[in-house]
């Protein structure tokens, strides 16, 4: 309940950007910038405070900067508001110098007298690792993503050395720590406006009414209809071609791929795969797809009574017909999913198999004392996402291959799965169908925020797992900068998981990205996230 307050305060704040025009007029939009469609209610506009969704996946990349980016190509970090770095020879300090040209947005709520600054890389971590700092407890004080890293863990101090300048000292050796300060959680906020909001006392703003210093600043909010951007005209890779764009996040109509046809949008972020064939056969729109680095599973309680034995859990897992949850949900356009790591990862195991064998699974089954049976409750979202394209009709598969081998899924359906509330009552969960979008392209990412011991214990995993000799394999594989000996590491680690089972892993989706034709500039990313500062329209 606790979060949960937490979570309505900070969606009564930003109705105060509410505006009172019409939201999607063709004179304050369409020709001055794109409409985007895509599911999705912000709680939040800073993606320190999310597990994920449109904060942290479609709007931390247009609002906010980072000091890293991913290169498109090789997914490996190259700079943005870092120019350079240095390691130490014990890998445990990384010194960056900063780009000069980098500014602030100007907004209706800050104006700032400077430019990016080594203070300002300060204020962002150290409220994510120093309790003491003024803003560590402000909206509620809990960062998911950061917290199922560990980060406060592996970061001792970030000091800044000159105004261009900045250290991080770390506890112990990290080869991901790059990738980590890429991804669209480690954004960089301004200390400046960290100070006035310390002057007024309204500290809650900086989530709510947020100042960054990329490529489009927050103009307008309307919960449950749109999200509208502008142009930052100072941005230092220079302005972005298009003067704003606009989220539809509303629900009304008939769906997404109607208001796409009418031209309500000019871009929908993720058509189902029943979708596809429409869009393809209509010379107006461009379909663009990428691979995605996702996965599709099943988490499994492994304090449930029942779930907590072995042979439960292979049992289910044999049961589990992949091939037709390929054609049947995502129409032939995923990948059946053998362990967590997709295939275009570096660490992948293309000697794990699944078997699809009732017979099989009913033996495991009485072998287990539960010849009969069980009851158990079956989270389910309903909003698709690229690893996911209809959870729904997934989750009914699910239910019937499942009823075979004895056990009655009962489906709990939920808007979207909140990591965070779920948290105090993971005890009570039974199975839960969700996924996961890489957010770098290192294999820790899709291993230590899902299946860690502290994991566990920030609610993110989901299975209520806690494997030592799993985390050691971890801990290990980040120790070594030899990818050869990492991918070693991961290997063995991926044995556990397959060994111990505590998810069922089930597919890789495509991400699929269907834009009016007239749109030029929009790349897919295989992590999720897009950058919209070189879109534009060519009629």
């Amino acid at each position: 309940m606790r979060a949960l307050r937490r979570l309505l305060t900070a969606s009564v704040a930003i109705l105060l950007l509410a505006g009172c025009e019409d939201p999607f007029s063709e004179n304050s939009t369409r020709n001055r910038g794109f409409i985007y469609c895509g599911p999705g209610q912000p709680n939040t506009f800073n993606p320190q405070l999310t597990d994920g969704g449109l904060t942290a996946d479609a709007l931390s990349s247009q609002i906010f900067d980072r000091l890293l980016q991913l290169d498109p190509v090789t997914y490996k970090p190259i700079p943005m508001l870092a120019q350079s770095w240095t390691v130490s020879p014990d890998g445990k300090e990384y010194t960056f110098k900063l780009r000069r040209s980098a500014k602030f947005q100007v907004t209706d709520w800050f104006i700032p007298h400077r430019g990016v600054i080594a203070d300002d890389v300060v204020f962002s971590f150290k409220r994510l690792i120093d309790p003491e700092h003024p803003f560590h407890d402000v909206s509620g004080g809990e960062y998911p993503w950061f917290d199922s890293m560990d980060f406060a863990g592996l970061v001792t101090n970030v000091e800044a050395l000159d105004d261009y300048s900045v250290k991080f000292t770390l506890s112990r050796p990290d080869v991901s720590f790059l990738s980590t300060l890429s991804t669209t959680y480690a954004v960089i906020h301004s200390a400046e406006y960290g100070d006035t909001l310390l002057e007024s006392g309204d500290l809650a703003r900086i989530d709510t009414h947020p100042v960054g210093s990329g490529a489009f600043h927050l103009d307008e909010y309307k919960p449950h209809q749109l999200i509208r951007l502008k142009r930052h005209w100072g941005y230092w890779n220079g302005a972005a071609p298009m003067e704003q764009v606009a989220y539809d996040i509303s629900i009304r109509g008939t769906g997404t791929l109607a208001k796409l046809i009418t031209r309500e949008c000019d871009v929908l972020s993720s058509p189902v795969a029943s979708q596809l064939s429409v869009i393809e056969n209509n010379p107006d729109f461009i379909l663009a797809s990428q691979t995605g680095m996702n996965v599709a599973f099943l988490a499994l309680n492994t304090r449930h009574p029942a779930l907590s034995e072995l042979e439960v859990r292979q049992a289910i897992s044999l049961a589990i017909n992949r091939e037709t949850l390929i054609q049947s949900v995502y129409h032939g356009t995923g990948t059946p999913a053998t362990g967590m790591l997709p295939p275009m990862s570096w660490a992948y195991d293309d000697k794990l198999n699944t078997t699809f064998d009732p017979q099989l699974a009913l033996s495991l089954m009485a072998k287990a004392g539960y010849r009969h049976g069980f009851s158990v409750d079956l989270l389910v979202p309903l909003t698709p996402k690229a690893y996911n394209p209809s959870p729904i009709k997934a989750a009914e598969l699910i239910q019937s291959n499942l009823a075979v081998i004895g056990i009655q899924v009962n489906i709990v359906a939920q808007e979207d799965i909140n990591r965070k509330l779920l948290r105090d009552e993971i005890s009570d969960l039974g199975m839960v169908l969700t996924g996961w979008i890489a957010d770098n392209g290192d294999p820790d990412n899709f291993l230590r925020p899902l299946l860690s011991c502290n994991a566990k214990f920030t609610g993110w995993n989901l299975s209520n797992w806690c494997n030592r000799y799993f985390d050691r394999h971890l801990d290990a594989a980040i120790a070594t900068d030899i990818q050869e000996e990492r991918r070693d590491i991961y290997l063995q680690a991926q044995t556990i998981l397959k060994d111990r089972m505590p998810v069922i892993p089930l597919a890789h989706g495509v991400h699929y990205q269907a834009r009016n034709a007239s749109l030029q500039g929009i790349n897919l990313s295989p992590f999720g996230d897009k950058s919209f500062a070189n879109v534009s329209r060519s009629h």
